[in-house]
């Protein structure tokens, strides 16, 4: 998958409007009622992933759960980040 430009990024962050960018990585920390329900959403989150062969970076935090995308393999952000950015967004209900 191709990196994305500067100007596809941007055009790209509106669609995912929780998350933020810090130079070739996405991120946002979604937060629950407590740590059960945190825990059903990451396992959500690693299913998803799983499927897409796309891994996310996890900090678990009790009732918080940081998220954080990049695609390894292009050296910098890709469709396939925003994708599961918003697949993450949905699990959340959000």
């Amino acid at each position: 998958m191709a990196k994305l430009s500067p100007a596809q990024i941007k055009a790209a962050l509106p669609g995912v409007p929780q998350w933020r960018r810090k130079a070739s990585v996405i991120s946002r920390t979604f937060e629950f009622k407590d740590f059960i329900v945190a825990m059903k959403f990451v396992n959500a989150v690693a299913s998803a992933a799983e499927k897409a062969w796309h891994h996310p970076d996890m900090d678990i935090r009790w009732n918080k759960v940081t998220l954080a995308l990049t695609t390894h393999d292009a050296d910098g952000l890709t469709e396939k980040d925003f994708a599961l950015a918003a697949k993450f967004d949905r699990l959340a209900g959000a």
